[in-house]
């Protein structure tokens, strides 16, 4: 059991580091305060490979592991979690095609998403169905070399802007084994968006509604076969609680950092406030139960990469604590920060912000934990 990393994954660690000081933390501020979309940056980062982070070579992905993968997010959410959480979706959806895609699928579309030139959204949740994800209602009926898509999807990450839409539809009968997984492009007639959310956080990244209305779909986009769309779903919910850890425990590092230099330089009763034991035992409890949930995040992403048995029980361990944690830890270092902490001159406020929505998306973390109960119940 070694719980160093290698040199390639240093290197990663690094590289992605060194973006999210120079190309994401300057702007973080401005891209909240205006609602603004970095589409640029974001195809910088896809540069370095951040665009196609587990997808094979020879489509132009970089052929990682779920560990890179979680340092790489780590490392990006430190300088704007919002930025980085959104590019994980992108992930997702690129993962999905490269896994089980047709090779036609593969060739047509992961070259440009794997450098940005193409993005993409995930479409599971409806207005109806969040939670219940096996209920929803979306529907795709077969005609002829088509399918004829009607029905909504609610609180979708790069709604209206993304190019490609991974979306879950139902071409059977109730429950997961009518679900499929269809690729519908942005200008399908039929398809439409909602005005673009108002949101606590997330704010540099676009979140609207999808709908269809007799939205017709080539049959060649469908990924996988049909009734294989909520385990193609819930497989890449596995990677992506994984990723939204990591930009949890990112944003609290980075959260943390800062609360070590301010009780350094903040006087009170005639000495820094480093000083008092009080503060001193909470800086304390912040960084080890941030290294306790990244040591369970890094065991998932290995379980998950390895396909072991536990690998969904583990990656729903992961997500809750270290979004629970990561929470916590940028809570307590906006109460450390004082009236300071909450002012927007300060970035504390806008992680805080972001990092509430983690414990919510890719499943809220009461899923969580009836994932982890069923699991532990069953054996």
């Amino acid at each position: 059991m070694d719980f160093s990393l290698n040199e390639d994954q240093r290197a990663f660690q690094d590289m992605a580091a060194s973006f999210s000081r120079d190309e994401l933390a300057p702007f973080a501020k401005e891209w909240d305060e205006n609602s603004h979309f970095p589409v640029p940056t974001l195809r910088k980062a896809a540069t370095l490979g951040f665009a196609g982070i587990y997808v094979r070579e020879d489509v132009g992905g970089s052929a990682l592991t779920r560990l890179d993968a979680a340092l790489i997010f780590e490392e990006l959410s430190r300088g704007c979690t919002s930025t980085a959480a959104y590019l994980s979706i992108h992930n997702m959806v690129s993962w999905i095609i490269d896994t089980y895609g047709s090779q036609a699928l593969r060739e047509k579309y992961l070259g440009r998403l794997c450098a940005m030139e193409l993005l993409t959204s995930y479409c599971l949740t409806e207005p109806g169905s969040g939670s219940d994800a096996a209920s929803l209602r979306t529907s795709a009926r077969d005609d002829g070399d088509h399918y004829v898509l009607n029905g909504s999807k609610a609180f979708i990450s790069g709604g209206g802007v993304s190019d490609l839409y991974a979306v879950m539809v139902r071409t059977g009968g109730e429950g997961p084994a009518g679900v499929s997984c269809l690729l519908v492009e942005k200008d399908t007639p039929g398809l439409s968006f909602g005005a673009n959310e108002d949101k606590l956080g997330w704010r540099s990244q676009p979140t609207a509604q999808v709908n269809f209305s007799d939205c017709r779909v080539p049959k060649a986009n469908l990924v996988g076969e049909e009734g294989q769309g909520f385990r193609i779903a819930m497989a890449a919910l596995d990677g992506g609680r994984l990723n939204i850890g990591a930009c949890s425990l990112g944003a609290a590092q980075a959260c943390l950092d800062f609360s070590l230099a301010y009780v350094k330089e903040r006087k009170q009763f005639g000495k820094p406030i480093a000083d008092f034991q009080a503060l001193q035992f909470r800086l304390a409890d912040m960084a080890t139960e941030l290294e306790a949930a990244r040591l369970l995040l890094h065991k998932a992403a290995q379980a998950v990469e390895s396909k072991s048995a536990d690998a969904t029980r583990l990656a729903a361990m992961a997500k809750r604590l270290a979004t629970d944690t990561g929470f916590k830890v940028v809570n307590d270092a906006l109460q450390l920060h004082g009236g300071y902490g909450y002012l927007r001159d300060y970035p504390i406020e806008r992680y805080f912000r972001d990092v509430r929505v983690h414990q919510i998306l890719e499943g809220t973390n009461e899923i969580m934990r009836l994932i982890i109960a069923r699991q532990l119940l069953k054996d």
